[in-house]
C-alpha cells in the first residue's frame, strides 16, 4: 500500500491523502481546497497531482471546505466514484459545496473583469454550482460507529473528532496478501470541551497513524474565560464606544457557538439590548442543519433546549440572506454585532464589512479562530499596523483588533496528545504529521517523541511512502 500526501503538507490547508493498494484500487482522503493566498490559491487547486477519473473512492473527515471543496472538481474532471462520509457531513456538503461554487462563479467574474481591462485572455471559474450540485449524487452516508464495507478487500468506520458537526476520525482498514493493514486519519481533532458538540471520542488501534498538527505548538487559553470576555468586549465595544463589534467566523460550527453563548447572554439578562446580525446565506442553513441534528449536541445544549427549544435564535437576533440588507449594515450608524463568514476574513461578505468599518475607532474586530498567515484574518492582527489593503484599496487601521483564541475547534498539542493516547505506541509503525505549518508540526514531532511516539514523519507536498 503506497500512501502520497498531496495537500496540507506542511501547511495548513488543501488536505489530500492519496492511498493505493496493491489490487490498484485507489482511495483518496479528503479533497480540500487550498485557502488564504488570494488568487494565487486558484492555481493551486487546479492541479490535483493525480488523475480524478481513476479514484475509485473518496473518504471525508468533515465539511470544511479545506477538506472537501474539491470534491465537486474532482466531479466535473471526470470522478465518478462514491464519496463516503458521516450522515451530518454529507447533509453540511450539501449546502456548503454549492456556496462554494457560488463563490467561484463569483471571484471568476471579477477577476476576468480585471483581465479584460488587462487584455488578458479570460478564464473559467474551478467549479460552478451545478457541478457542486451534480457531485452530491456520488455521496453515501454511514452512521458514526458502523463498519462500512466498500468492498471484500477495504471497509471504513468513522468515530467522532468533536471538531464539528460530522466530523470523524477515518478508520480504514485494507487488507494486502491475506494481512489487515490499519490507517488512522484523525482529519482535524476537537477539543475535550465544546459549547455544543460532544467530545471527541477514542478511535480504533491502528498501525498507521496519519494525525493533523495546526496548534502544534501552542496551548489555548483556558475555556473558563471565553464567556466573560467575550460579554467584556460585546459591552466596551457596544454600549461604551457606541459602535459594531465584527466577527468573521467560519459560517459551519464557530457562528453557531457565538450565536449559542449569546442566546444564553439573553436569557440570563447579560446581553445589552443591541441589534445581532448573522450575515451568511450559508450560516442560516447550516444553522438549519444543526437544528436537525440536536442528537449530536453535548448535554449542556440538551439541557439548555428543556426551557428554550431554539437555542440558535433569541429576539435580538436577525439571520440576514439579502444582499441588500446586508449592504445596509454598512449604513447603519447604531451599535450592533455582526457575525459574519469566513473565518479567515478572506471572501464573503465579511471583507466588505471590514473594509467599511476597520478605519473606525469604534469599531471592534473580533478573531475567534485560525487564521492562515497570508489572510486578512492573520494580516489585520499585526501589531502596530497602521493601514492594510482590502480590494486593493488602502484603509487605515484605527478599530480595536481583538482574538479569543479559546474558541478554536481545534486542539492545542495537550489535546491532541491526550486524544491520541487511546493508541499503543508500540504498536504504531508509523505517525505522519499534516494540516499543520512546518515549524508548528516540528515543536510538536519534539513533544511527540518526548511522550514516547516512534517513526515520525512531516511529509512535504508529494512525499510517498510504502506501509
Amino acid at each position: 500500500m503506497k500512501v502520497e500526501f498531496l495537500g496540507a503538507a506542511r501547511e495548513v490547508t488543501g488536505s489530500k491523502v492519496l492511498i493505493t493498494t496493491d489490487k490498484n484500487k485507489k482511495i483518496l482522503i479528503d479533497c480540500g481546497m487550498y485557502q488564504g493566498k488570494g488568487m494565487e490559491t486558484d492555481s493551486m487547486n487546479r492541479k490535483l497531482g493525480f488523475d480524478p477519473e481513476t479514484i475509485n473512492y473518496l473518504i471525508l473527515s468533515h465539511a470544511h471546505i479545506d477538506h472537501t471543496g474539491l470534491v465537486p472538481y474532482l466531479y466535473k474532471q471526470g470522478f465518478r466514484g462514491s464519496v463516503i462520509c458521516t450522515n451530518a457531513t454529507r447533509d453540511l456538503c450539501s449546502i456548503m459545496l454549492p456556496d462554494s461554487g457560488h463563490i467561484q462563479e463569483l471571484d471568476i467574474k471579477w477577476f476576468n473583469k480585471k483581465r479584460a481591462r488587462q487584455g488578458l485572455p479570460t478564464t473559467t471559474p474551478i467549479y460552478t454550482v451545478d457541478d457542486a450540485e451534480d457531485s452530491m449524487n456520488l455521496f453515501i452516508s454511514v452512521a458514526y460507529n458502523r463498519r462500512f464495507y466498500i468492498n471484500d478487500d477495504i471497509n471504513v468506520k468513522f468515530t467522532n473528532s468533536g471538531h464539528m458537526l460530522g466530523s470523524a476520525v477515518v478508520n480504514l482498514e485494507v487488507k494486502e496478501n491475506g494481512q489487515k493493514k490499519r490507517l488512522a486519519y484523525t482529519g482535524d481533532i476537537g477539543r475535550p470541551f465544546n459549547y455544543l458538540l460532544k467530545a471527541p471520542q477514542p478511535f480504533p488501534q491502528c498501525d498507521y497513524l496519519i494525525t493533523e498538527s495546526t496548534y502544534g505548538n501552542r496551548i489555548h487559553e483556558p475555556q473558563s474565560t471565553i464567556e466573560n470576555e467575550l460579554l467584556e468586549i460585546v459591552m466596551h465595544t457596544c454600549v461604551e464606544k457606541k459602535g459594531k463589534l465584527i466577527i468573521p467566523s467560519f459560517s459551519v460550527g464557530r457562528t453557531q457557538e457565538i450565536v449559542f453563548l449569546l442566546n444564553n447572554f439573553y436569557n440570563e439578562g447579560k446581553l445589552p439590548r443591541i441589534k445581532v446580525y448573522v450575515d451568511s446565506p450559508l450560516s442560516v442553513n447550516a444553522t438549519e442543519v444543526f437544528r436537525m441534528n440536536t442528537d449530536s449536541m453535548n448535554d449542556e445544549v440538551k439541557q439548555v433546549m428543556k426551557h428554550d427549544d431554539d437555542p440558535f435564535g433569541f429576539n435580538l437576533l436577525t439571520y440576514i440572506k439579502n444582499v441588500d440588507e446586508s449592504k445596509a449594515l454598512n449604513d447603519s450608524q447604531e451599535p450592533c454585532i455582526i457575525i459574519s463568514s469566513s473565518g479567515m476574513a478572506e471572501a464573503g461578505r465579511i471583507k466588505h464589512h471590514i473594509a467599511n468599518n476597520i478605519s473606525k475607532p469604534s469599531t471592534t474586530i473580533l478573531i475567534i479562530g485560525y487564521c492562515s498567515p497570508t489572510s486578512l484574518g492573520a494580516r489585520i492582527q499585526a501589531p502596530g499596523l497602521r493601514e492594510i489593503s482590502i480590494f486593493g484599496e488602502y484603509h487605515a487601521v484605527n478599530a480595536d483588533i481583538r482574538r479569543i483564541e479559546a474558541f478554536s475547534g481545534h486542539g492545542d498539542y495537550s489535546e491532541m496528545m491526550n486524544f491520541l493516547a487511546c493508541q499503543d505506541k508500540e504498536l504504531l509503525r508509523g505517525l505522519f504529521l499534516v494540516h499543520g505549518e512546518y515549524e508548528s508540526q516540528q515543536f510538536y514531532s519534539e513533544k511527540l517523541k518526548e511522550a514516547g511516539y516512534r517513526n515520525i514523519e512531516i511529509p512535504a507536498p508529494g512525499d510517498s511512502f510504502e506501509l
